[in-house]
């Protein structure tokens, strides 16, 4: 089924759940799905509405200008409209750690990502057997301090040469330039654990039982230039005790981590997700 996807942000007014129904209505406008949200802080509104398109009575490529001279104008949006085809291509980049890319390329597999997969980059070759059993294409991308610029360099040419439209790092230990982060803004996912600040390090889950703590989790959010500090996606936890050893809490940590990321990938794909500043408003 091809859908149309529309996401608005725009002072809050009456009436502008009415118009943007009406609208769909008027074209003949099969809504599958509406989601709002009013931030009373900032007294901004918020709506995602998706609809069938095979129906509708707009050609795809006038959507937007219609509903801008007819709604949008009125109530001072800013807005997007996307649609559900063609699938997204992303990248995966991987360095040793396996447990995020397993469970991607599963879900992959298994069709629960409506997604292609054009490559994978790494700075290690450990994982290379892994991607080339799903029939991927695995690039070895060594990175150090002196040749970062152009080591990312020739990432970005594989990734536009691929036509990709977002990357997900899935354990990537790798920090990425200022310069690499602008080519995709917020379309970067990255996954850590829920460690940090507190534990940093090589081996944050030792320093994390030493500590006796009572909660693992993970975040998964958008790359930014501030080190693990873009907009949030998704969140979990899990609890664990004090008989549980250091190798049961990397475990732990490690399904959670897994769930997160894939969680924040499907609500990238669906385009359930608004960034403002940084945070985001992620629709139902």
């Amino acid at each position: 089924m091809h859908t149309a996807i529309l996401i608005i942000q725009c002072r809050d007014h009456k009436g502008i759940v009415a118009a943007v129904s009406r609208f769909l209505y008027e074209n003949n406008g099969n809504i599958l799905a509406i989601d709002q949200y009013i931030d009373e802080e900032i007294g901004d509104f918020f709506m995602r509405a998706e609809w069938e398109l095979e129906t509708f009575g707009i050609g795809k490529d006038q959507i937007h200008e219609k509903f801008g001279l007819q709604v949008g104008k009125q109530f001072g949006m800013n807005y997007t409209l996307s649609f559900n085809f063609p699938k997204p291509r992303m990248a995966l980049f991987v360095s040793k750690l396996s447990h995020c890319l397993f469970d991607i390329l599963s879900r992959y597999y298994s069709g629960q990502f409506e997604v292609d997969i054009p490559l994978v980059i790494s700075n290690h070759e450990d994982l290379e057997p892994v991607v080339k059993a799903f029939g991927i294409p695995f690039h070895h991308i060594p990175v150090s301090k002196d040749t970062k610029p152009e080591q990312e360099a020739k990432q970005l040419d594989l990734l536009k040469e691929n036509r990709v439209d977002f990357v997900v790092l899935a354990r990537y230990m790798q920090i990425l330039s200022g310069d690499f982060i602008s080519h995709f803004p917020n379309r970067i996912i990255n996954i850590h654990h829920s460690f940090l600040p507190a534990f940093v390090g090589a081996k944050p889950y030792h320093a994390a039982y030493k500590r006796g703590v009572k909660i693992i989790g993970a975040t998964a959010h958008y790359v930014t230039e501030d080190l693990d500090a873009g907009p949030i996606i998704e969140q979990d936890v899990a609890r664990v005790r004090h008989h549980n050893t250091i190798d049961d809490l990397v475990q732990i940590g490690q399904d959670v981590e897994k769930v997160v990321l894939s969680k924040a990938i499907k609500y990238h794909l669906a385009q359930k997700i608004k960034v403002v500043g940084n945070r985001t408003i992620i629709f139902s």
